[in-house]
């Protein structure tokens, strides 16, 4: 993970999730809104099939990169002459991936068998997330003082994140905790990129000057606005939901009546010509 790639792998992971979660728990919102007898759950349940899934996926792909890179160590825990342990930077950042793993597992069986009880997907995302930021805490120690601060900020939206999702145990389908979350993880997948940008430039060349304090109080305050750019992403797609569901739901309403309209005007018809007939019987 020393480099560009890998701060860019797990930040694309946790900006697609947190995008996606401000698009599906917007669309949840309104459908429970707008159908309040239950119709389209098995729908979002699906989904979070599927997203448990994709959270395997990635996980799996996040611990092969971690452990086959050239430099990685390719399964090997101890070893060398003298012996010692082996890559344990690749090895934390594996047994990150593993508990997202372990998670989206979770998440496949709480949804396909009735045995699992609802809550444990949340509970179990919250000890993934628990775990990547007790891990991030140990992670940077004794480097210099730019590369702590700028990774110590990691540690809000993990700390963070857990706690929604403990709470979103208790208070299931809670709209500000799941778009709390939500802005967490967009938070989260841009500022590993940041970290990126900031110690390992792609286009080469030193990275900023790790020792110099301005450049903590600057990084400080681009954190802020990596959340400002959250928050507005969250917006912009809650309102797009909006304005498309009520378009849809003006659509249907506007089509029943119709319908209505025209099945009246039928009955209508059918009248006068029983009407008629019984006239033109007398």
């Amino acid at each position: 993970m020393a480099n560009f790639k890998g701060h860019a792998l797990p930040g694309s992971f946790f900006f697609l999730f947190g995008y996606w979660w401000s698009v599906k728990y917007s669309l949840k919102y309104h459908n429970r809104r707008l159908n309040k007898n239950g119709h389209g759950n098995s729908c979002f349940n699906h989904l979070e099939v599927i997203e448990g899934a994709v959270k395997i996926i990635c996980a799996v792909i996040g611990m092969l990169a971690e452990q086959f890179v050239p430099d990685g160590p390719h399964l090997h825990l101890y070893g060398g002459n003298p012996k010692t342990w082996v890559k344990l930077m690749n090895w934390q950042h594996t047994t990150m991936y593993l508990f997202f793993g372990i998670s989206g597992l979770v998440d496949i069986f709480t949804y396909t068998s009735a045995k699992v009880p609802i809550g444990l997907d949340r509970l179990m995302f919250s000890v993934a997330v628990f775990v990547e930021g007790f891990l991030f805490y140990f992670h940077v120690m004794h480097r210099p003082l730019m590369d702590q601060h700028i990774h110590s900020l990691l540690l809000i939206t993990t700390f963070g994140g857990a706690a929604s999702l403990l709470l979103e145990v208790f208070l299931r389908d809670n709209i500000v905790l799941e778009l709390f979350r939500s802005s967490l993880a967009l938070l989260q997948g841009t500022w590993f990129y940041q970290i990126g940008f900031v110690l390992y430039p792609p286009w080469g060349g030193p990275g900023w000057d790790v020792n110099d304090p301005t450049n903590v109080m600057f990084i400080t305050m681009c954190f802020c606005w990596h959340y400002a750019l959250a928050f507005l992403i969250l917006a912009v797609n809650y309102t797009l939901v909006s304005c498309c569901i009520q378009k849809h739901s003006l659509t249907n309403s506007g089509e029943s009546e119709i319908k209505l309209h025209l099945r009246n005007k039928r009955g209508e018809k059918d009248v006068r010509a029983a009407l008629l007939n019984g006239s033109d019987e007398e």
